[in-house]
């Protein structure tokens, strides 16, 4: 394998693959190539950037022949904006990308037989732009000393100016212009997160689709701020917006909003609806920003659920509920968890406001929620033990725990619906509540959420089967075009030297290993292993954890 590749040195690439984070794939002979930009079908002219022991990074230079699928952007500043990755790649297409993507997660992580799986064509948009219902824009200050609105470029955090996201609302614009109109009027600084001086950080728009209501919330380094009865008039003056917030953020942290948030006009929040269900939305609250998909996301969540009016649910990671009140209105009672107590709250309050009195709502990570549930039912007679029917987890990216699957199992509901937004950790979690026999996977329907980027919606409904078997038979069926685990063999060296160059931070070797056994990838015997069952290592935290994880995705090791 040659890696003699120099920096800036000019090579020829077929492109044959998309990443995790829709860059390019082409090999030169055995090595490998991620390039952004660049799309499958394309041949490019690329030039060096950095190379690994058997992999490397390629500028895009020239489309020598363009890909059948690729398109002009739409947005000017597509290329240099780190959000709409696959703006290039015409809809028809991205909806193919995103439909193999899922499936063949579920092939070749779960390692799941689909032959007889009634698997849905994807559920895409008639009109993929303009469907973000929430917008955040880093606030920063341009060479000239104007402050600037935009967003990040791909992996920095150089802001690219821009006040119109074609995803986004058109109101955007003219409140962008009002705030930073305001802010150079009354000198009011931009936040320099390198200093960690400055006042204004973002700008969080939020709009009802349904209601037509605007929220605008300033997020700041502080609680002073100039005249801030002159911004809230000014933006309360224009088409929409219905409440201006403070949201106020002194940690030095990526995390956009802090804990504490001061109404400047208006309730403090604003209201939608899905459905025939209308909820209360804060500036922290979480609501699908796709208010069009997430009818046919929750709509199809509670098809699969089945309910007649009879059924027990539990809701995990509900959010501010509305997968919970979609359901109360259509079974016996439904629980809720989420770990956010804001959420709850929201929750709670949309329960009363949609008159909902069979919602029952949990602070609290569901990894221990459920369980000590079940561990209450169990102390009770069995006459007294209430049965859950339906199961539905709509959890983060990182997936569910596996705490939480387990007591999944041992409650054992008719029906688990799954609702994921990362088709990696959703086959990684089926594999396991699959193989304990309990189940088969009856239906998979992927749902674009997310048009021009790589992220895309699925949910799958589990069935209790009549008779439990003792184990179940998985099949993984490798195409031999495809850059799988057994052909990449990444290194632990090769993935620390990824999440540095990708995200500037170390991992362990024991980080790694932790975060293979939670992706289901098999490891060798390790003689690192600890001389003790009982030995307890620390958790390796979030963030290192999904840095990891992304780097397996992209070297196709799941």
């Amino acid at each position: 394998m040659s890696t003699d590749y120099r920096k800036n040195e000019e090579i020829t690439l077929e492109i044959t693959d998309l990443g995790a984070e829709g860059e390019g794939i082409g090999r030169t002979d055995a090595f490998l190539w991620f390039v952004k930009d660049a799309l499958p079908g394309d041949r490019i002219r690329a030039t060096v950037m950095k190379t690994k022991k058997s992999y490397g990074y390629a500028r895009l230079q020239e489309v020598l022949v363009p890909s059948p699928d690729r398109i002009a952007p739409a947005c000017p500043i597509a290329r240099a904006c780190g959000g709409c990755t696959l703006q290039a790649m015409n809809y028809a297409a991205q909806l193919r990308f995103k439909e193999n993507k899922v499936l063949n997660n579920l092939r070749r992580i779960g390692g799941l037989d689909l032959s007889g799986v009634n698997c849905h064509p994807i559920r895409g948009m008639e009109d993929p732009f303009r469907y973000r219902n929430k917008a955040q824009f880093p606030v920063g200050t341009d060479k000239a000393g104007k402050p600037v609105a935009g967003f990040y470029a791909g992996r920095t955090h150089s802001i690219i100016p821009c006040e119109d996201c074609l995803l986004g609302t058109e109101e955007n614009r003219e409140i962008l212009k009002t705030v930073l109109d305001w802010m150079e009027e009354f000198h009011v600084p931009a936040y320099d997160e390198a200093a960690g001086t400055g006042i204004v950080r973002h700008v969080l728009i939020r709009k009802g689709f349904r209601s037509g209501q605007i929220m605008v919330c300033l997020v700041t380094n502080g609680a002073d701020l100039k005249k801030p009865g002159v911004l809230s008039d000014r933006l309360m003056a224009l088409p929409g917006v219905t409440t201006v917030v403070q949201n106020i953020n002194r940690e030095r942290t990526n995390v956009i909003l802090g804990k504490e948030t001061l109404v400047l006009a208006g309730p403090g929040f604003i209201t939608d609806t899905i459905g025939d269900t209308e909820f209360e939305i804060s500036a922290q609250s979480f609501y699908q920003v796709n208010p069009v998909q997430t009818e046919v996301l929750y709509g199809t969540a509670l098809k699969y659920a089945g309910l007649t009016g009879k059924e027990n649910v539990w809701d995990l990671y509900c959010g501010i509920g509305t997968i919970s009140l979609f359901m109360a209105k259509q079974a016996k009672k439904v629980y809720g968890d989420e770990i956010v107590p804001q959420a709850i709250e929201d929750a709670r309050r949309n329960a009363v406001r949609n008159g909902i009195c069979n919602a029952e709502f949990f602070v609290g990570k569901a990894e221990e929620v459920l369980p000590a549930w079940y561990a209450e039912q169990q102390r009770k007679p069995e006459a007294a033990r209430e049965k859950i029917d339906v199961i539905c987890v709509d959890p983060p990216r990182k997936g569910c725990d596996e705490a939480c699957l387990q007591t999944m199992l041992q409650v054992a509901p008719e029906r688990i619906v799954y609702v994921s937004c990362d088709s990696a950790t959703l086959a990684r979690d089926l594999k396991y509540l699959l193989a304990s026999g309990q189940y088969s996977l009856t239906a998979v329907q992927p749902v674009d959420m997310f048009p021009q980027t790589v992220h895309v919606e699925t949910v799958c409904l589990l069935s209790k089967l009549s008779e439990a078997k003792n184990h179940i038979s998985v099949k993984v069926d490798m195409n031999e075009m495809d850059l799988t685990a057994a052909e990449s063999k990444a290194t632990y060296q090769e993935i620390k030297e990824w999440v540095k160059e990708k995200y500037g931070f170390h991992v362990s070797h024991l980080n790694i290993a932790k975060t293979k056994r939670k992706c289901g990838i098999i490891e060798r015997q390790n003689y690192n292993l600890p001389k003790s069952e009982d030995s307890r290592s620390p958790e390796t935290p979030k963030e290192k954890e999904e840095a990891i994880i992304a780097a397996f995705k992209a070297f196709r090791m799941i």
